[in-house]
């Protein structure tokens, strides 16, 4: 005779894999470390300051050109 097995038991350990499984992903996909956040912050910023400064500046005298 075999072993008796319970199924729920077999399902909930998948339902736990399947779910590990799943989490690792996401990791991968959308998990930084916190240096990564930081220096793409710094990025972003340092290209708004380069944008910011090479804004160029509508006299007031001037007015629309049509």
């Amino acid at each position: 005779m075999g072993d008796i097995v319970n199924l729920n038991d077999r399902r909930k350990k998948k339902a736990r894999e399947d779910k590990a499984a799943s989490a690792a992903a996401n990791r991968a996909r959308f998990g930084r470390t916190k240096g990564e956040k930081k220096l793409e912050e710094k990025q972003r910023s340092a290209d708004v300051r380069r944008l910011d400064g090479a804004k160029r500046e509508k006299d007031a005298d001037e007015g629309p050109q049509t």
